[in-house]
């Protein structure tokens, strides 16, 4: 019999739900539910390449964001913008309560689907270009309008989630709340002035042909920004005026013939053409002859080209007596 001392009661074993949580550690930053972007846990590696410690990234390389940020957990500073150029207006709402609500849905789902496991940043980047599209003569001039432009193609809409069937996932409640607050802070006159007055953007893991013709603003988590060169990316440029008369916030009709997608490049051209004043007609020259008469002292417009007449002889002529001179003599006296 054993002694006292070492009796011992008896005890269960561990359940493996206990085992599985004695062996788990506190989630890092890319773990967590809305501190993340898309790739984000490659910056956590144990021995990251040394090229991705710089923020000066190159428009055609893949990597996209600022390393240390996301070591420090974060991904609102996951930023790396290099010519943002000046920001745009604040948006300013107008239009019926029922234009209000539209345009909210709308912006919202943009956010939502194109950026809804980016940082905030991201995410208002993506409110900024839908908002500064309103404002460009070359879209429609609705919030909703901009949003499901082309969303009657298969492919060649102008965001990708209104043709792609993004729209039959729903959100769930904690992100669909969080992209309704960077909606609505965007519509009611808030800018994002790091994306200036881009107008196009793309994931970092497609490379579109208009990218090289665009002027490249920077990079916000997963998404490259781009702005217009010359006159249809000035300040100038964003002119309309936003008045309401949203309409339904869904996707068009599917069409049944195939319309090419608008093609950046092409649009650019155009408003390049059709803000470019035509060229000034030759200037007028009026010449009147000099005897006075009424026929042909009327006025007679000369192009650039055509010589002036020459002026009839008057008080200034050489007499007839010297209008050999300077000339050789034929026969010398």
């Amino acid at each position: 019999m054993a002694a006292h001392a070492q009796w011992q009661l008896p005890q269960l074993a561990p359940q493996a739900s206990e085992i599985v949580a004695s062996k788990l550690v506190e989630p890092m930053p890319f773990e967590k539910a809305g501190a993340t972007f898309p790739g984000s846990a490659f910056y956590f590696l144990a021995d990251p390449p040394a090229a991705a410690s710089t923020v000066n990234i190159a428009p055609e390389s893949n990597a996209g964001v600022n390393p240390i940020a996301a070591w420090n957990g974060d991904p609102d500073a996951a930023i790396a913008i290099e010519s943002a150029g000046p920001a745009a207006h604040a948006f300013v709402s107008r239009g019926t309560g029922l234009d209000k609500a539209r345009a909210l849905d709308c912006l919202a789902k943009a956010v939502y689907y194109e950026a809804a496991s980016e940082s905030e940043g991201g995410q208002q980047a993506v409110a900024q270009v839908v908002l500064n599209r309103v404002a460009h003569p070359a879209y429609p001039k609705t919030v909703c309008g901009v949003v499901y432009q082309g969303s009657q193609r298969r492919t060649g809409c102008q965001f990708t989630f209104t043709c792609d069937g993004s729209l039959d996932r729903k959100p769930s409640a904690g992100a669909w709340a969080r992209a309704l607050s960077v909606a609505r802070r965007a519509l009611s006159g808030q800018v994002y002035a790091p994306v200036g007055l881009a107008t196009h953007y793309h994931t970092t893991w497609v490379n579109p042909y208009w990218a090289p013709s665009l002027a490249h603003i920077g990079t916000i988590g997963a998404h490259r920004f781009y702005r217009w060169p010359g006159k249809a990316g000035l300040p100038q440029a964003f002119t309309d005026l936003y008045s309401g008369g949203e309409p339904l916030p869904r996707p068009a009709q599917a069409a049944r013939s195939v319309e090419p997608a608008p093609d950046p490049v092409a649009i650019a051209r155009r408003y390049e053409s059709a803000s470019t004043p035509p060229p000034s007609p030759a200037q007028e020259t009026s010449v009147r002859p000099l005897d006075g008469r009424s026929g042909a002292g009327q006025a007679r417009s000369l192009s650039p080209r055509e010589a002036a007449p020459a002026p009839a002889e008057g008080p200034g002529s050489v007499r007839p007596e010297y209008a050999n001179s300077g000339q050789w003599i034929a026969q010398p006296n």
